[in-house]
């Protein structure tokens, strides 16, 4: 059988235009019973990455999240909501601000929906967990569609990685910070966290160099749902312009047999492929030779080819955020000034991510510009 994933257009987060989306877009793929038993508990789990407001769209919009709320609370399921924002949001009080300035706080109080933080851990081979997924019976996953500087795309799979508490974000960090390496622990996480269903926030988009302030925004006007986040990211990286194969995470999943990625295997339901997909996103550097350089030549070179994060001071406020979130502890203040310790630096962009003044920006290495990449 062929994986089945909705495309439907929503122009903006107008709330009843929102509703009636999502409700369409989970029904073109079999209505939500297929996916989470009526009565149940389910832990909704959106892409809340830091405490910014919704028009800056970094995080899940919470008309989304309000709007597959409803839908679960039709079938009586007892809805948790939660994340784990960011590596350095381990702190209860920096997690209650974003949830207060994302705005799932007031949808939850709207609701009815307890929201939850994901303090205490559970160990799923090896890797840690939220006890949150003991607590309940499916999982549902909101992502957000952005661009990434270590992924490519954040997608269906890579928002899986808030299901990691607090600071073990910090250690999967840097002990796989190369970008093969890392991908293969969000895999590692998604065989043990599988989603019953994904619907993926991409009526505003994101593409540059997401997946945070440093990216810019894109109006795709789109959502989409799947209970298969291979099929999903599949997609999303054919409206991007890229081949799925390239996502290095949609590829190790599919080698895994976690989904469906060949493009001729998903069933489009709804708005037409061909009728969504126009200009190629921009991609951040980190990745935009992966597209312009044939596959056969990207291990070759790819040592050569290198990214490393610069701080821009004009803009940088000292809020010394990346000097907390860096794994390495490679960040450092000297002279009122912020310096990168590039022997140390391991190019997870933890730093850029979490930068709340878009204060740091990617430098290539000499051969990447020699090539004009």
């Amino acid at each position: 059988m062929k994986a089945e994933v909705s495309i439907v257009s929503c122009r903006n987060y107008q709330r009843n235009q929102v509703q009636e989306a999502v409700k369409k877009a989970i029904e073109l793929i079999g209505g939500i019973s297929k996916f989470v038993r009526p009565g149940s508990r389910v832990l909704v789990k959106p892409n809340l990455l830091m405490a910014v407001a919704p028009e800056a769209g970094i995080d899940t919009h919470p008309e989304v999240v309000r709007a597959v709320v409803k839908i679960l609370k039709e079938i009586n399921c007892r809805v948790i909501l939660g994340d784990a924002p960011s590596v350095w949001a381990g702190h209860s009080e920096n997690t209650e601000r974003v949830y207060e300035l994302s705005g799932v706080k007031k949808i939850c109080e709207e609701e009815g929906v307890r929201l939850v933080k994901f303090e205490r851990k559970i160990w799923r081979d090896g890797i840690p967990l939220t006890s949150r997924l003991d607590e309940c019976d499916f999982l549902v996953s909101i992502p957000k569609f952005k661009t990434h500087d270590l992924t490519i795309l954040t997608g269906a799979i890579k928002n899986l990685f808030g299901l990691v508490p607090g600071t073990f974000k910090t250690e999967l960090h840097k002990n796989h910070f190369k970008p093969e390496d890392f991908s293969k622990i969000l895999v590692d996480i998604y065989q043990r966290a599988r989603p019953a269903l994904t619907l993926v926030d991409a009526i505003t988009a994101m593409e540059g160099e997401g997946p945070a302030t440093s990216g810019k925004l894109r109006q795709t006007n789109l959502l989409l749902a799947s209970g298969d986040c291979v099929a999903l990211d599949s997609v999303m990286a054919m409206i991007m312009g890229i081949e799925p194969g390239r996502i290095f995470t949609t590829r190790e999943a599919s080698k895994r047999g976690l989904g469906v990625s060949d493009k001729n295997s998903i069933s489009i339901k709804g708005e037409s492929l061909k009728n969504i997909i126009s200009q190629p996103f921009e991609l951040p550097p980190t990745g935009s030779f992966k597209k312009k350089i044939p596959e056969p030549l990207v291990n070759i070179i790819k040592k050569l080819i290198k990214y490393y994060p610069v701080i821009n001071h004009k803009k940088c406020t000292r809020c010394r955020v990346c000097i907390e979130v860096c794994p390495v502890k490679a960040m450092n203040m000297k002279n009122e000034r912020i310096t990168v310790n590039y022997s140390k630096c391991i190019a997870c962009f933890c730093c850029q991510e979490n930068c709340p003044a878009a204060a740091i920006n990617i430098k290539k290495s000499i051969f990447a510009k020699i090539i004009g990449l």
